[in-house]
């Protein structure tokens, strides 16, 4: 597995951690699928109404490089949590309750299994959580709980013992 960066030394650097690869190809696997499905349709509409198929070409130029480029985007730019000196904030995460945070307002961090999925979940001042799945971070689950306790005491100006 591909891990982020290492922790900064420095306060004003943020973290990115990104999508496990095996979910990016599941992305990348339904956009392939949808094409097809759009194609099989275009088909079907140039052969109705006798139509160029210039424009069938045309389309599948443009849905090729639209599948490579949400492929490249989730694999280099998308990222599942962005950790900040100052807070956190989730991308891509359906159901993650509070998408983004100071790290002042965590209360606590626990680890927890809904519906079979290991999480880590953040209890916030105002009663709200936010749930992270921690099998679609390309990182090692405990490395990135250890990651997240230093995000935590740095955020809340605590020092390491």
């Amino acid at each position: 597995m591909s891990d982020p960066a290492p922790l900064p030394a420095d306060d004003s650097a943020s973290v990115d951690y990104r999508l496990n690869p095996a979910f990016a190809a599941r992305f990348v696997g339904l956009a392939l699928v949808l094409t097809a499905l759009v194609m099989f349709a275009a088909t079907a509409v140039v052969a109705l109404f006798d139509l160029t198929p210039d424009l069938l070409i045309a389309l599948l130029v443009v849905s090729v490089v639209a599948v490579f480029v949400l492929g490249w985007r989730l694999r280099s730019r998308s990222y599942v949590l962005r950790c900040t000196p100052d807070g956190y904030r989730v991308g891509l995460v359906r159901g993650a309750g509070v998408t983004e945070a100071r790290w002042t307002d965590v209360t606590d961090a626990a680890t927890s299994t809904p519906r079979g999925i290991p999480c880590v979940v953040l209890h916030l001042k105002d009663g709200g959580t936010t749930t992270i799945p921690v099998q679609a971070l390309a990182i090692d689950r405990e490395q990135f709980v250890r990651e997240l306790q230093q995000h935590l005491q740095r955020g809340q100006g605590l020092r390491p013992i």
